[in-house]
């Protein structure tokens, strides 16, 4: 008894398909699986047989052999499960097969049910490539797989659900197809409005410039004098992202597994700001399965980088080339994959190594604090502000200042000034422009 369906395969954000094939003889029961399987496919064999005989099928009690092909691409992770729970079936007659051109994905658990999986964006989009016209995967991942036109997107919860609609009983209505224009923005309540910033006028008119040219940012100012609020602050003025763009972002995401089912489409730019004991690996992408890093999931966006000093030298040599380039190739013996990496890097950093408490306002910039060892942090001798490499030009620099009035003071005399920046969102088409820009090319200043 033999059937067989069709699944893909993720390696890096290319995807390519697999021909899931079962193939059930007479002997001792069991399963196999070749075809360059990882661990996480391995364990489907125990997630496969509970999950049939809890959605009220049969498993067949004679040796089951399933093949992965081609066999010369690495299967990793659980959206096999389904796949070859179908090719189980339909090899053992309890369902049938009405078309070829129709794709299964999702993770199935012990009783049945079809979990998300990542990746959905990528697999769909090939099989409008490869002419497949219809596609089932888990109802978590159905508005993601929705926004490749002209491919049939049916839902599915349990498998019981999948069996019906195999044998006729009772269809999936498919997923309605719905514009990518046209979907609800994702409002993003971490992001800081430019009116909310009171002061520092000379950091805001730097940031916007480097904004409006897509260049690198090092503010240096004492502790509290707002480098992380104003840096949280920028992606307000930056233009939204194109459909194109959008795409780009959700993709890499869905890689990660990070795309969430209400707000499929990623219409607002990334921000991510990692902590400084971040490896290399997880800020420039790599690991056993390379996967995107800190920098990737930042394309498209802002990669805000605190405590610059305080980062690993090899981290920040390992961001050199992708900063030039805006891409990421991790190479393995295995092959190689390439991550987009085109991102606006913003840096923060303290004027000197001392604690917070005993700087003063008069000790502003690099080698004129002369406070006593005890002030300085463990190991400050070992770091000192970033003034040069791996940072590459054009790159703007920012000094912002502590106030010295007492807060009422200071908002009185700088008063309120709503939507001053908001509203003064960038052109679209201007940043891309002034973006692609070759490097030492004169650039302009937004009006």
């Amino acid at each position: 008894m033999f059937a067989k369906v069709r699944s893909a395969a993720v390696t890096g954000l290319q995807a390519s398909l697999v021909s899931v094939e079962v193939d059930i003889t007479n002997g001792l029961p069991a399963m196999h699986i070749v075809g360059l399987p990882d661990a996480m496919v391995q364990e489907s064999k125990e997630r496969v047989r509970a999950a049939i005989r809890n959605a009220g099928a049969s498993f067949p009690m004679k040796r089951v052999a399933v093949n992965l092909a081609p066999a010369d691409i690495r299967k990793e992770g659980p959206s096999y499960d389904l796949p070859i729970a179908v090719a189980i079936l339909a090899a053992t007659g309890q369902v049938q097969l009405d078309r070829d051109d129709r794709l299964y994905l999702g993770e199935l658990s012990f009783e049945g049910d079809v979990r998300p999986t990542n990746g959905v964006l990528p697999m769909v989009a090939l099989a409008r490539a490869e002419g497949i016209e219809e596609v089932i995967v888990p109802s978590a991942n159905a508005a993601e797989a929705a926004l490749v036109p002209g491919v049939r997107v049916l839902p599915a919860d349990h498998l019981v659900a999948i069996i019906a609609h195999l044998a006729g009983g009772a269809p999936i209505a498919p997923l309605e197809p719905r514009d990518p224009l046209l979907l609800e923005d994702d409002v993003d309540e971490s992001v800081v409005d430019f009116a909310e910033i009171k002061g520092q006028e000379h950091v805001k008119r730097a940031l916007e410039v480097a904004a409006s040219g897509g260049h690198n940012v090092l503010m240096t100012g004492p502790p509290g004098s707002g480098k992380t609020l104003l840096a949280r602050a920028l992606p307000g003025i930056l233009p939204p992202l194109t459909l194109d763009e959008a795409l780009e972002v959700t993709t890499i995401h869905s890689v990660a597994g990070l795309v969430r089912p209400d707000r499929p489409l990623i219409r607002r730019r990334p921000f991510r700001a990692p902590h400084h004991t971040t490896s290399y690996a997880a800020l420039v992408g790599g690991g056993r399965k390379p996967g995107p890093g800190e920098m990737s999931l930042a394309n498209r966006g802002v990669l805000f980088l605190d405590e610059l000093p305080e980062f690993p030298g090899n981290a920040l040599e390992a961001m050199r080339q992708p900063l030039e380039d805006k891409v990421i190739t991790i190479s393995r013996v295995q092959g190689s994959v390439e991550y987009p990496a085109n991102v606006m890097l913003v840096a923060a950093q303290n004027p000197c190594p001392c604690v917070g408490k005993y700087h003063s306002a008069e000790s502003s910039r690099p080698g004129t604090c002369h406070h006593r060892p005890a002030a300085r942090r463990p190991g400050a001798e070992r770091r000192r502000p970033a003034e040069g490499p791996p940072l590459p030009q054009p790159l703007a620099r920012a000094r912002p200042t502590t106030p010295r009035l007492p807060c009422p003071l200071w908002r009185d005399a700088v008063g309120d000034r709503p939507g001053d920046r908001r509203g003064r969102r960038l052109d679209g088409g201007a940043v891309g422009e002034r973006r692609e820009r070759p490097r030492g090319a004169p650039t302009g200043t937004p009006d």
